[in-house]
C-alpha cells in the first residue's frame, strides 16, 4: 500500500493549487494527486475552445504544474476514514495523513422533456466530451443556449463566430442578472444582439423536440426555435458522492460542509473548490458560488491549515468578469439590487472616463464604474464596471477594497499610480470619483 503525507482527490483548479501550496509551505515526504481525467481543462477557458482558441489542446493545464507531487490517473471510489485510506477504481490503495477533497462539480441537467436527445450538451470539464461537442458544432447551423449567465453568454459570443445562428434563452429578466445590475446587463445584451445573437429573456424552455437528435426548442410561451444543437449552461452542482459515502457532513447548498479553516466534519480531511460549501462574505450564509478563483483561494487556505489553524476563510466576496465582443464587464461584491433586496440602505454612485489619458491614447476605451456603499457605515459593499481590457483588474481592485472594509472616504483617499498608456487620469480615476460622489451624497 502506498503512503503519503497528503493525498489530494481531484486535479482541476483546486487540486492543482493545493499541490503547489503544499510543496511551497511544507516539507512533506510525499504528496499524491489522484484524478480521473487524462488531461485537465482550464475551467474558464472552455467557451473559448469553440471560437478564439479553436482547439481543446490550447486549453489544457500542464501536469508539470504539480511539481514533485505524484500523479495517479484513476478515480477514487471510496474513503476509509478509520484507516485513513483512499481506494481507486483500479484497485490502488493510498494511506494518507491528511486528505484534501477537490472533486469539483458536474453541470446541471434540468428535467426538461427531450434532454436525452442527441446534440444536447451540458458542459463538463472533460476533454473527450468537449471534442464531441466541438465535432457536433462544426456542422451546426442553429444553436440554442439555455441559460444567460456567464457560461451561456460566453458560449454565445464565441459560437456566433462559427457562422451559425445563436439564440440564448434566459428565464430571468436579463442575462447576467445574478452578477450585474440592470444597466450593465442591458449593455451586454445589446452587444450580443449587435453581433447577431438572438437574446430571449423572461422566458424558459418547456421542451426539446426531435426524432433521435434535437430539431427544435419549445419555449414556455409556445415559441418554436429551430435547433441543430443545444448547450445547457444553467450552472453546476457539487460532486459530493464520495464525501457522502464516507459519512462527511453536507451543507445547505449541497456542498461538503467545512469550517472556517476548510476542515470537514473529519479533522483529517479538508475540502476546497466546487465540491465544498462556500459562504458569503457579507451575510455569512451558504451561497452557490462556483468559480475557479474561489476554488484556488479555498485550496490555498485548506493547505495552509493542514497542520495548524493559521488562515481562516472570511467568506466569498464574489468577483466576476467577462467580455462580450470587445467590451469587458466585471463585478465584485453586492449589486445595488441585491443590497436593497437584503434590506440595506445604500448609496450607489457612478463615474465614467477613458481608461487611458488622454482619451486619444491608442487603445483607450471608455470605462463606466458603479460603486455601492452602506449609508450607515460608509463601507463599500460592491462595484461593477464596463469598458475595455482593463476592466477585469478593476474587479480585483474593487474586491480588495471591499475585503479591507474600506469606506467611501477610504476609497476617495485611495493612493494610486497612473500612466497614460495604462490607466485613467488621476483626475478622472473612476473608482475614486465614484467614492467622492458617495461622500457628497452621504452628508
Amino acid at each position: 500500500m502506498r503512503q503519503a503525507d497528503l493525498v489530494i482527490v481531484g486535479g482541476s483548479a483546486a487540486g492543482i493549487e493545493a499541490a503547489i501550496v503544499a510543496q511551497r509551505h511544507y516539507e512533506l515526504d510525499k504528496v499524491v494527486v489522484i484524478r480521473k481525467e487524462d488531461s485537465v481543462m482550464v475551467p474558464c477557458g472552455i467557451p473559448y475552445i469553440f471560437g478564439t482558441l479553436g482547439s481543446i489542446d490550447k486549453n489544457v493545464m500542464p501536469d508539470s504544474l504539480l511539481g514533485d507531487a505524484e500523479l495517479i490517473k484513476d478515480e477514487v471510489t471510496s474513503i476509509d476514514r478509520a484507516s485513513q485510506t483512499v481506494t481507486t477504481a483500479g484497485g490502488e490503495a493510498v494511506k494518507y495523513k491528511r486528505l484534501i477533497l477537490a472533486s469539483g462539480s458536474q453541470p446541471l441537467r434540468p428535467p426538461i422533456p427531450g434532454m436525452q436527445l442527441d446534440n444536447v450538451f451540458a458542459i463538463p470539464k472533460d476533454a473527450v466530451y468537449l471534442r464531441e461537442v466541438q465535432s457536433a458544432l462544426s456542422s451546426c447551423s442553429n444553436l440554442v443556449i439555455i441559460g444567460g449567465g456567464f457560461i451561456g453568454v460566453e458560449f454565445a459570443d464565441e459560437c456566433r463566430k462559427l457562422d451559425m445562428k445563436v439564440t440564448i434563452v434566459e428565464m430571468l429578466d436579463h442575462c447576467l442578472m445574478l452578477a450585474l445590475d440592470e444597466q450593465f446587463c442591458c449593455t451586454a445584451e445589446n452587444n450580443l444582439r449587435e453581433s447577431g445573437v438572438n437574446v430571449i429573456t423572461g422566458n424558459g424552455v418547456r421542451a426539446l423536440h426531435g426524432q433521435s437528435r434535437v430539431e427544435w426548442v419549445e419555449l414556455q410561451d409556445g415559441t418554436r426555435i429551430e435547433a441543430d444543437a443545444v448547450i445547457v449552461g444553467i450552472g453546476v452542482s457539487p460532486a459530493t458522492k464520495l464525501a457522502q459515502d464516507a459519512g462527511l457532513e453536507i451543507g445547505a447548498q449541497r456542498g461538503i460542509q467545512v469550517d472556517a479553516y476548510m476542515r470537514t466534519s473529519d479533522s483529517q480531511i479538508f475540502a476546497a473548490g466546487d465540491c465544498a460549501e462556500t459562504f458569503c462574505y457579507f451575510t455569512r450564509k451558504a451561497v452557490p458560488l462556483r468559480l475557479a478563483a474561489i476554488a484556488t483561494r479555498e485550496a490555498r487556505l485548506a493547505t495552509m491549515n493542514l497542520f495548524e489553524d493559521v488562515a481562516p476563510n472570511q467568506g466569498a466576496v464574489g468577483v466576476f468578469s467577462t467580455v462580450v465582443g470587445d467590451t469587458g464587464f466585471c463585478a465584485a461584491g453586492l449589486t445595488e439590487k441585491r443590497a436593497r433586496d437584503a434590506g440595506l440602505d445604500v448609496i450607489a454612485t457612478e463615474a465614467a472616463a477613458p481608461d487611458r489619458h488622454p482619451g486619444t491614447m491608442p487603445g483607450a476605451s471608455g470605462q463606466k464604474t458603479k460603486l455601492v456603499f452602506d449609508r450607515e457605515t460608509g463601507k463599500m459593499l460592491g462595484g461593477q464596471a464596463t469598458g475595455g481590457t482593463s476592466t477585469g483588474e478593476t474587479a480585483n481592485l474593487m474586491a480588495a477594497l471591499i475585503s479591507a472594509g474600506s469606506t467611501a472616504r477610504d476609497v476617495a483617499c485611495f493612493q494610486l499610480g497612473t500612466h497614460p498608456a495604462l490607466t485613467a487620469s488621476p483626475i478622472a480615476y473612476q473608482i475614486v470619483n465614484a467614492a467622492e460622489h458617495a461622500l457628497v451624497r452621504g452628508r
